[in-house]
């Protein structure tokens, strides 16, 4: 990906990279159709330029195979033993055109997006300029929609659904699983039938789960996300020949190359771009343009990360293209504290004002870093 524009084509010499591994508390545990998770347990990835110019970013999978099979203990490993030694043997990189080379190492996306967010966010405070000007994207405040897990009950979802809406969030979205999907969607309909609803499967149900689907279709769903497995291009696009509601592919699309199948499939009306998921910040907005062109309608997920990542992806939502609220959320809806100051919030509206100013416009706290840092290692050219 280029814009063509001088500043972005800067080539970045990084002298030294120092890996945090940090682990914060969730506000409660979230629950979805393959496990339940309490900790945010990520990756932050700090550069310094021979210039002295220093840039953060962050590798933010999730424990065990919460939403992949990549981990964060995957990931340390890939960083320290590939793409950071090979990064640094290479040193002049242009954040813009990282991607190519990333390609061709053998390592997870959540490991590269963490490299060339930092190395983005180097390119901007050198130059003194926002990441949204550097990826030529207009600035516009974000629709945030709000992601709710699994309970026990349809009375505790109720009161989850509640507390968000009077939140303002823009949309709700509820995890589903088998058994765990008609009764909680017809009660939220019933209770508060004018919200934006969309539900997310997480890949927990098969072809032969159809019917489920078809009494779905009468709720008047934003959109399914993700209801079969990643692999089941085929059979997403059977299935959504039979329905009216949208089809979101999440999961299934990790790649360009998946995309397009999923776009010859017609597996999908809807594609849920993450970040992390798909390589970084240029990989992401290749992926809208691709989507676009085929005639999809996109929007911005979230794993959820920490503050690093979720900042640096609000600026790739600011694109005009995205047209549904992202998954990205007020800090303190997903963790007890947060590594970036300010922390993020939505307003009265639902949308999420990005501080402006150089980067991402919100600030590493480093004391919050050091306090909950598990991990560190550090390499020098």
């Amino acid at each position: 990906m280029s814009t063509g524009s001088s500043l972005v084509q800067q080539s970045v010499n990084v002298k030294s990279v120092v890996l945090h591994r940090v682990c914060v508390p969730l506000a409660e545990p979230f629950r979805i159709s393959n496990g339940v998770v309490a900790d945010k347990d990520s990756i932050l990835v700090e550069v310094k330029t021979d210039d002295g110019v220093e840039g953060w970013g962050e590798c933010s999978p999730m424990t065990g195979t919460f939403y992949s099979s990549t981990t964060p203990d995957v990931s340390w490993q890939n960083l320290t033993e590939e793409l950071i030694p090979k990064l640094l043997k290479l040193r002049n990189l242009q954040p813009d055109s990282l991607y190519l080379q990333l390609r061709q190492i053998p390592a997870d996306n959540f490991s590269k997006t963490g490299i060339e967010g930092a190395l983005w966010e180097v390119l901007a405070n050198r130059t003194g300029k926002s990441l949204c000007e550097l990826l030529g994207i207009t600035r516009r405040p974000v629709p945030s929609g709000v992601a709710i897990g699994i309970f026990d009950t349809v009375e505790e979802l109720l009161d989850r659904v509640q507390l968000y809406v009077s939140h303002r969030y823009q949309r709700v979205k509820i995890k589903i699983r088998p058994g765990w999907d008609l009764e909680p969607v017809s009660a939220i309909r019933q209770q508060v039938p004018e919200i934006q609803l969309m539900v997310d499967a997480n890949a927990a149900y098969s072809l032969s789960d159809s019917e489920v689907f078809k009494e779905l279709d009468h709720f008047g769903l934003m959109m399914i996300e993700q209801p079969l497995a990643a692999e089941a291009i085929n059979e997403a696009g059977e299935l959504q020949a039979q329905l009216s509601t949208p089809l979101c592919a999440d999961e299934s699309a990790e790649s360009l190359t998946t995309l397009e199948q999923l776009i010859e499939k017609k597996a999908a009306r809807v594609i849920n771009i993450k970040v992390q998921r798909v390589g970084g910040l240029s990989e992401a907005l290749l992926m809208l343009e691709t989507a676009l062109k085929a005639g999809l309608q996109c929007w911005v997920g979230t794993m959820p990360e920490l503050g690093i990542a979720s900042a640096q992806a609000l600026h790739v939502a600011m694109h005009s293209g995205f047209t549904f609220p992202t998954d990205i959320e007020a800090s303190t809806r997903w963790y007890v504290d947060d590594v970036i100051e300010p922390f993020i919030e939505i307003d009265r509206s639902g949308f999420i004002h990005v501080p402006e100013g150089v980067g991402s416009g919100y600030k590493v706290s480093r004391a919050k870093v050091e306090q909950y840092t598990t991990a560190v290692a550090r390499f020098e050219y």
